[in-house]
């Protein structure tokens, strides 16, 4: 199998009411709920404010606050173990629904020989 990270940026949810918050969580809920029942889901969940990000530069020095050449920050996201990219797409229809955005399916790139080794 594959792993796909289905994805949505920062901001993406803007445009839904905070009342419906509570309901959007629930659906989102049930949604991976039903992908751990079917043995597919890796991880997920969602990230918070970009501002309090900490970026570690090549020789260790830290600057709190985003890279400012970052245009898009991921908001949320799933990573999924699927046969195949239609069915990964399956799934972020069904994240996409539960979440009120549009969902990027990204797959993995294959885990190196002497890596999967350890797993």
């Amino acid at each position: 199998m594959t792993q796909y990270l289905i994805s949505f940026n920062d901001g993406a949810m803007s445009h839904v009411p905070e009342a419906d918050f509570p309901a959007v969580g629930k659906a989102a809920v049930t949604v991976v709920l039903a992908a751990m029942d079917a043995g597919i889901f890796v991880f997920g969940g969602g990230l918070l404010d970009p501002a309090l990000t900490t970026v570690v530069a090549t020789d260790g020095t830290r600057t709190q606050g985003p890279d400012a050449a970052c245009k898009d920050f991921i908001g949320g996201f799933t990573i999924v173990d699927v046969p195949s990219k239609e069915e990964a797409c399956h799934w972020a229809a069904r994240i996409a629904a539960a979440c009120r955005c549009a969902q990027d399916v990204r797959e993995f790139m294959p885990v190196p020989p002497e890596m999967a080794a350890r797993t």
